[in-house]
């Protein structure tokens, strides 16, 4: 009958050397899932921030647009708001007015806090990311934000009022200080349809 020694010289164990080789090939094996898995999570990542810059793009479009709207509607002295809050609850009428759906957070930071370009009398006539990561998108932007292209970081993608619309025969708002619809970023892709047209440039330093 067939005994299984301890040192192996007979029955289940494996030879030295075949044990080498098994452990060599597990090891190998094992280089080989941590590569795929990185590279796996490498095209992940590319696509997740892909998806975050066209993200920004539509966020800061829509308080580019909500901003234009601000300072359309007014009566009396046009002017640019004091805080991002009154894009939400402009009180300047005898009922409360709204020129963005709501306040939304920087899809790059994830936080609330923009930074924000401001006009000789510090108010507010756009945002932009506090981040400084490069981008990948550094082309083929919409229209109204070719300035973007070859820029270096998301903080020099400015999102002001006066660069958010130009002029378009075929896609007019129906009056001044009417703002234009609101529309959720669609799930394949926000930022694809970047809004419409709301009149000539005005001015606005940035701080």
């Amino acid at each position: 009958m067939a005994v299984f020694s301890v040192n192996g010289s007979f029955g289940g164990a494996m030879p030295r050397g075949e044990q080498g080789f098994t452990y060599m090939s597990a090891l190998l094996l094992i280089l080989m899932m941590g590569t795929a898995l990185a590279a796996v999570g490498q095209v992940w990542s590319t696509i997740g921030k892909r998806e975050r810059e066209l993200q920004l793009i539509w966020v800061g479009t829509q308080y580019a647009q909500a901003l234009r709207s601000y300072y359309r509607s007014g009566t009396g002295v046009a002017q640019y708001p004091d805080s991002l809050d009154e894009l939400l609850e402009d009180h300047r009428f005898p009922s409360i007015q709204r020129h963005i759906r709501r306040l939304y957070p920087d899809p790059i930071t994830g936080t609330d806090d923009w930074g924000l370009t401001k006009s000789i009398d510090g108010r507010i006539t756009g945002v932009y990311s506090r981040s400084t990561q490069t981008p990948l998108k550094v082309a083929n932007f919409p229209s109204q934000w070719q300035e973007f292209d070859n820029m270096t970081s998301y903080g020099d993608w400015r999102f002001v009022a006066e660069s958010a619309f130009q002029e378009s025969t075929s896609n007019r708002p129906g009056a001044p200080g009417t703002p234009s619809t609101l529309t959720a970023p669609p799930a394949n892709g926000p930022g694809a349809s970047l809004g419409t047209s709301l009149g000539a440039p005005l001015g606005g330093a940035s701080q």
